[in-house]
């Protein structure tokens, strides 16, 4: 027992000093409790097998794929129209949607529909996302009250009245408990998140970009300037002729940078018009829109001898084949910075391998301050050109690895990751409503719910490809959570818990059933800081029954105490998963939470000691 408490007073010691990272101080203290025997290897590591931690897992997944579709900025406007220029009205709405979304689904689930759109909501209005982020974690557990299933302490209770015979509670039986909890929390975060979170978040430094946006790169060449669109007549020779036979850049000089096409029956989530990479093995066809680079007259010249319709920019616009200048989904670019070391230096472009290798293509090269965009592919490459290159993003992705050859400047992926997929938008809206609804029906268990959502957001193309839904997973978050489950099981496992809970029961007992029931809040609220809700549920859950029957009292409001502390857990950041999920992107540190969690901790209880016996009375 005591070295079990040596090493919690450690790790809390490193998470409030925040000079280390947290998932690296919980590693620390598993692999300490393991070194002293106190936790079997199996049980060390029983933690990364959990269901929460793949729940974790998929609820990224399913967040990154609401931000990426842009459903999360599409629902942000519609709440920013509705708040206006108000913070605190948009304060006030983000919280009862929370608390609505959250009486039906986990709190896990809730923050992962919500997280990404209150942070495009905060871009929007001009505010830092840590003035809502933390609100939102916690309202989504305060809604978790409103109903028997919104959070697992409720089941729990509910099944230790049905075993006992006290009779089973409703559906809505929670309700009046939930109302104070939204009402109250809600109302108490709106004046200390603006004070404390507030503060914070204009303390903090503005991380420089590295990432140029992808158009700003496309003007850094001047590309749109020189990209001219052409439709495929019915009458041209080029319709049925792959590019690789056409041999347009020997022949006209001018080189394909996009193709247009009409996509036929797609079905409602997909776009009517599909992007195209061009490449050697392309084929033209009938109806196409082709967006080639070169010079004018070069390209007019094309037109005129092959049946091809030069389209102005108006004009292309009402085709309704293009909705703005350039769709990145498919298409990507990046600019590819030569090193003395590599192996092009004194070859022409169209013999570099680029697209053999690569399957990528150059479309502009800037030298000493100059844009060469003509007959580029004729240029010599020499140590410190820049090469503006075109391909499809997987591709592209492929030539951060070569970092002998070239430097990747800035990051591609990461700007292409603000290029919202936007007409999947109502797709992802669907897989996340019928997530929401299988969880909130228990149709299917929650890590089944969200793996199953996960997995069809990415199988649907609501990523541009698998390794940017993994990098939606925020890794210190769920390593954290793995490596803290266990040190719960230390706790249990050493009878710290057991031992703290008799203790404050036995000696209170005597006072009434106000003190003890203040006492069992207490004890549930302090315990849940260090294991999890569920766990501190279950442990004192036969607590309270024993005391109301000590007392000969009804047990209702005595487990309804239990249910509300283990729920209401707002002190640390590694008590809920909610709490991990808002850490990162919310910029917050450990003593945040205790800023914020403390006062609102204790603010609860003593409201509910004298609120519980109202609506359930002592003597029922």
């Amino acid at each position: 027992m005591f070295v079990t408490l040596c090493v919690l007073a450690a790790a809390a010691f490193f998470f409030v000093q925040g000079k280390i990272r947290s998932d690296l101080v919980a590693l620390s203290a598993l692999l300490l409790l393991m070194l002293t025997g106190i936790l079997t290897p199996e049980e060390a590591l029983s933690g990364f097998s959990n269901s929460i931690v793949i729940v974790l897992v998929g609820v990224f997944i399913v967040g990154g794929a609401v931000f990426r579709t842009g459903l999360a900025k599409m629902i942000s406007r519609k709440i920013l129209a509705l708040a206006g220029r108000s913070e605190t009205k948009l304060f006030f709405l983000i919280m009862m949607v929370t608390s609505g979304i959250g009486a039906f689904v986990s709190n896990t689930g809730t923050v992962a529909v919500m997280l990404p759109i209150v942070v495009s909501l905060s871009v929007a209005a001009r505010t830092s996302p840590s003035r809502f982020l933390m609100p939102l974690a916690f309202a989504s557990s305060m809604g978790g009250m409103l109903t028997l299933i919104g959070t697992t302490p409720n089941l729990i209770i509910n099944n230790a009245l049905i075993e006992t015979s006290h009779g089973a509670l409703h559906f809505f039986s929670f309700f009046p408990v939930g109302v104070v909890c939204v009402t109250l929390g809600t109302v108490s975060l709106a004046l200390l998140s603006k004070w404390l979170l507030t503060c914070r978040a204009n303390g903090e430094r503005k991380k420089s970009v590295s990432a140029i946006s992808l158009r700003d790169l496309a003007d850094k060449y001047s590309l749109m300037q020189n990209v001219y669109r052409a439709r495929v007549e019915d009458t041209s020779p080029l319709a049925g002729e792959t590019l690789r036979n056409l041999e347009l850049p020997r022949q006209y000089g001018v080189s394909v940078v996009e193709i247009r096409r009409k996509a036929g029956e797609q079905g409602f989530f997909e776009r009517q018009v599909r992007q195209i990479v061009p490449g050697p093995d392309t084929t033209l066809f009938s109806g196409d829109l082709v967006s080639f680079i070169g010079n004018f007259a070069d390209i007019h010249e094309l037109a005129r001898k092959n049946s091809l319709a030069l389209l102005d920019a108006q004009e292309a616009r009402n085709a309704a084949q293009f909705e703005d200048e350039f769709r990145f989904d498919t298409l990507g670019i990046a600019e590819l910075v030569i090193l003395s070391t590599s192996n092009l230096l004194n070859q022409q472009v169209k013999d570099a391998g680029l697209r053999e290798k690569y399957s990528v293509s150059v479309l502009g090269m800037q030298r000493r301050g100059e844009t060469l965009l003509l007959n580029v592919t004729n240029e010599k490459i020499r140590a410190g050109d820049s090469l503006l290159v075109k391909g499809e993003w997987g591709n592209i992705a492929r030539l951060e690895d070569e970092v002998s050859e070239w430097v990747v400047v800035g990051q591609p992926l990461a700007a292409a990751s603000q290029e919202t997929l936007d007409h999947k938008a109502p797709l992802a809206a669907v897989i996340a409503v019928l997530m929401i609804v299988s969880m909130a029906c228990n149709a299917l268990p929650a890590a089944t719910a969200v793996m199953l959502a996960a997995l069809c957001l990415v199988f649907t193309g609501c990523f541009r490809n698998v390794e940017e839904a993994y990098k939606t997973i925020n890794w210190e978050s769920t390593v954290l959570v793995a490596a803290m489950l266990p040190v719960s099981l230390a706790i249990e496992k050493t009878g710290i818990s057991t031992l703290v809970s008799a203790a404050l029961v036995d000696g209170v007992g005597s006072m009434g059933p106000y003190a003890l029931m203040a006492a069992i809040y207490a004890a549930t609220s302090i315990t849940t800081l260090f294991i999890s809700n569920t766990a501190t549920a279950l442990l004192f859950t036969p607590i309270a029954l024993q005391a109301s029957q000590t007392l000969s009292l009804a047990p209702h409001p005595f487990l309804f105490a239990v249910a509300v502390a283990a729920s209401m857990c707002f002190a640390s950041p590694f008590s809920t998963p909610p709490n991990v999920l808002v850490m990162s992107p919310g910029r917050y540190v450990f003593m945040d939470y205790v800023k914020v969690g403390v006062p609102l901790q204790m603010l609860f209880g003593i409201v509910m000691v004298f609120i519980l016996p109202i609506i359930f009375p002592f003597g029922q």
